[in-house]
């Protein structure tokens, strides 16, 4: 449980072209539920959060609109942490990000997942 009592949901993120749909999915369903959530893209995952590619992926039959979910996410509390590897090791530039995505450390991550009831990878 988290430190004001909710449950606490760790949803990661390890491959944009595969692990973005149910990433968001899994992410805003356990905020839904009354979790506090955090979402985290490894370097495998962290392209899904550079501005305009959630947008390549609207319109996927059958699936919910990635920039509604993660819109969603965020606008209900939940946590987006990009792994700060991610930056060097993909060229990405910390203005290129949408907004809301913290940056921390592997290991800093792992101490604020401690006491999550749920862990789902992607």
């Amino acid at each position: 449980m988290s430190s004001n009592g909710n449950n606490k949901t760790v949803v990661i993120c390890n491959n944009a072209d595969t692990g973005t749909f149910p990433t968001l999915i899994m992410s805003t369903s356990a905020i839904a539920l009354g979790d506090d959530v955090i979402t985290f893209f490894c370097p495998g995952g962290a392209s899904a959060l550079v501005k305009g590619e959630l947008e390549k992926l609207q319109g996927k039959k059958g699936m919910p609109d990635p920039v509604d979910l993660y819109d969603t996410l965020v606008e209900q509390g939940g946590r987006v942490i990009l792994c700060e590897l991610a930056i060097e090791a993909k060229g990405i530039k910390k203005e290129d990000l949408r907004q809301g995505v913290e940056i921390l450390s592997a290991p800093a991550f792992l101490m604020e997942s401690e006491g999550a009831h749920l862990s789902l990878t992607f």
